[in-house]
């Protein structure tokens, strides 16, 4: 991955994560263990620190940055969904912020909550626990019911047993001219058990 550092400060990345090779990490940035960072994600540390805590994913496209003396953190199975943008904000422990969305400076997403793809969430807005918001702006629209936490949960179990896979067989080739006969799918993946199989 290009990992670069910048005034003597360089990323940090957990041995258990997993962070695409074409993901870019600058400066004062933390990605913590079991975590995901899809390919073309951008991690700018050259003014605030960024966080990945624990099993936190952030997904292909993304962009976190932020302003000096802020940091902009994924607190514990966090999950950032495709073309998300953060900024100097915080996403609180098994929130999602969905595809597309923009996350502005100091607003903070409660435990649980989920923002919904393209949303827009404006600086120092504080989004409730179990909540789900929506629009541009992002208005409350209601309590999350307990099926759509566990949706949200086995999403992020998901991409903890992607960081497993993309650690375990991921590797860059050249592509076949064609497919091949009989070519096969990839398997069901048992997420939890990868998991912890992973852990042991």
């Amino acid at each position: 991955m290009p990992s670069y550092s910048i005034d003597g400060v360089i990323p940090v990345v957990d041995p258990s994560a997993y962070v695409h090779p074409s993901a870019v990490l600058i400066g004062d940035v933390i990605v913590g263990p079991r975590c995901y960072v899809g390919p073309c994600a951008s991690l700018r540390g050259d003014f605030g620190r960024i966080v990945l805590e624990e099993g936190s994913n952030v997904q292909d496209h993304c962009c976190i940055h932020g302003f000096p003396d802020h940091d902009t953190v994924v607190e514990v199975n966090g999950h950032i969904g495709h073309g998300a943008i953060l900024h100097s904000c915080i996403v609180r422990r098994d929130a999602l912020v969905g595809m597309n969305a923009v996350v502005m400076d100091e607003a903070e997403i409660g435990e649980q909550a989920i923002v919904a793809a393209c949303a827009f969430v404006p600086a120092g807005m504080k989004v409730p626990a179990r909540s789900l918001v929506a629009g541009i702006p992002a208005k409350v629209k209601r309590e999350l019911s307990d099926e759509e936490i566990a949706w949200k949960l086995e999403g992020t179990h998901t991409y903890q047993a992607l960081t497993v896979r993309s650690l375990e067989s991921l590797r860059e080739v050249a592509p076949l001219a064609e497919a091949e006969v009989g070519r096969p799918r990839l398997p069901a993946t048992d997420v939890r058990s990868l998991i912890a199989t992973r852990r042991g």
